[in-house]
């Protein structure tokens, strides 16, 4: 592999940009996951979003019925292309739909061998098992040697790395960190950990010691597109400089207050609102003097949603 490219900083206030984040994910036509909730979410947190599409999901907030993968030298092209121009301070890789994709993915990974990867493993069962099998596979043995922090829910990491546990307990947080750290693997986010009285863990841990651990009460609903939000914010965090337990923190917070916000709007699942903050507060602003009728905004006036759980 060739050494990364020297990139430009900018060198003065006038030119400063946001931290950026280069998101592999693919296209979510219901806006639930994919390429809608990285923008979203790492716009949020503060940082600006370079997206490489991967592909795209037929789907609706339900259930996915397809995905169609790109090309792997698209999905190079594409992130090579801007990577020559923009200087990058996280690498955040989603749903890449083939091994042939990964495999494109850790060879730009490799090249910029210095700018830290957050990965996410979704839920794949919509997939066959065969699909499944050959895609985690190409996951582990290309991907996760080049991870700086691994995202999961507790049930789907279990499943993937430790497909033979035998244990009378469920593995822990610990337990699913160190089988991630023989491939080299530091950091693991495990999510949604069951505990008793309606409540979830999450905890971020090493193979050695728990470092963050954060509880939350389980909502009454089903949501997508919760893993994406919150991998996509907290590399946004990471790439502004916030620590990794912080940043961990802080991005388990923003997606409880996305879920929190949730709407569904479909007749499917409840889809984070990662745009919660921008939300009025209360009915007293909307009681505002109207606009001159010469005010061309008075016809774009966009009442907040219900929230539906």
């Amino acid at each position: 592999m060739t050494a990364s490219p020297p990139q430009e900083t900018p060198d003065s206030d006038d030119d400063a940009s946001l931290p950026c984040v280069l998101a592999f994910n693919a296209s979510d036509p219901s806006g639930a996951g994919g390429q809608a909730a990285d923008a979203l979410a790492i716009a949020s947190v503060g940082a600006h979003v370079l997206s490489v599409v991967t592909g795209a999901y037929a789907r609706d907030t339900a259930e996915i019925f397809d995905h169609f993968s790109l090309d792997d030298e698209a999905v190079s092209e594409q992130a090579r292309a801007i990577l020559e121009d923009v200087p990058v301070q996280v690498i955040k890789v989603g749903f890449a739909g083939d091994p042939e994709n990964l495999a494109a993915i850790a060879e730009v990974a490799t090249d910029y061998a210095d700018v830290p990867v957050v990965a996410y493993m979704p839920n794949l069962s919509w997939w066959n098992e065969n699909q499944i099998e050959s895609y985690q596979d190409a996951f582990r043995e290309l991907i996760l040697p080049q991870t700086t922090v691994l995202v999961g829910n507790h049930s789907t990491l279990w499943r993937w790395l430790l497909p033979d546990w035998t244990g009378d307990r469920s593995p822990t947080a610990r337990d699913i960190a160190r089988a991630a750290s023989e491939v080299g693997v530091p950091y693991t986010l495990v999510t949604g950990i069951p505990l008793p009285e309606h409540f979830i863990e999450n905890v971020l841990s090493s193979p050695t010691a728990v470092m963050v651990t954060e509880k939350f009460e389980r909502f009454d609903a089903v949501f997508a597109g919760a893993g994406d939000t919150l991998s996509a914010a907290l590399a946004a965090l990471l790439a502004s400089g916030t620590d990794l337990a912080s940043a961990t923190t802080e991005a388990l917070s923003y997606l409880d207050r996305c879920l929190d916000g949730g709407f569904r709007p479909g007749m499917g699942h409840v889809v984070p609102d990662r745009l919660f903050w921008a939300q009025p507060e209360s009915d007293d602003e909307e009681d505002e003097a109207a606009p001159d009728d010469g005010d061309i905004t008075s016809a774009f006036e966009f009442p907040p949603h219900d929230t539906k759980h």
